[in-house]
């Protein structure tokens, strides 16, 4: 597979009303179509994507985004965040980002939301300003509100085997805690 075929697939008509959806059917769509290619790039086996900043943003979109699909409510749906943010911060580092569309680089700059370093956000936070795209930074934002509070994704703990905090276990009782 060439990364333009995830390119076409994730920028298509069709997807992008799934992109945030909980959808069992686009699970599984994935997972028939880019399970193995998730495999090969949790192998660092599609180095050779990276000489693009498409390439780059496909892996990226592969670890990063697939991942979350393939293993929905399940611990190993993050597990590919480090290489994935390692790539975007490469990929900003080398000046790629800036020769994608905006719609790209939002993707491209996800890893960064996903985040549990404040550290990270605050850089999140510039990206999406400069990217200009209030849904976007409106989200950035809520991220980071959760990440200064609690250093972490309190949704996240059950999946990750995590004891949540008295704190955290009535936050989570809010609604729209959980991203």
């Amino acid at each position: 597979m060439n990364y333009q075929t995830v390119l076409d697939f994730w920028f298509s008509a069709a997807t992008q009303p799934l992109w945030f959806a909980k959808s069992d059917d686009f699970d599984q769509k994935i997972r028939d179509q880019f399970a193995q290619t998730l495999e090969q790039a949790k192998q660092c086996e599609l180095y050779n994507w990276r000489e693009t900043g498409e390439g780059r943003l496909a892996e990226i979109i592969v670890l990063d985004q697939f991942s979350r699909n393939l293993y929905r409510d399940q611990a190993a749906s993050f597990a590919q965040d480090p290489l994935a943010l390692s790539l975007a911060q490469e990929t900003i580092q080398l000046g790629l980002d800036t020769k994608l569309r905006p719609e790209q680089r939002s993707f491209l700059y996800m890893p960064f939301m996903h985040s549990e370093s404040g550290l990270i956000h605050e850089v999140a936070l510039q990206l999406f300003e400069k990217l200009g795209n209030p849904v976007n930074l409106d989200f950035e934002k809520k991220h980071k509100v959760i990440i200064d509070r609690f250093g972490r994704y309190p949704h996240r703990n059950h999946i990750l085997g995590r004891q949540s905090s008295p704190e955290e276990i009535e936050f989570l009782k809010q609604p729209n805690s959980s991203f």
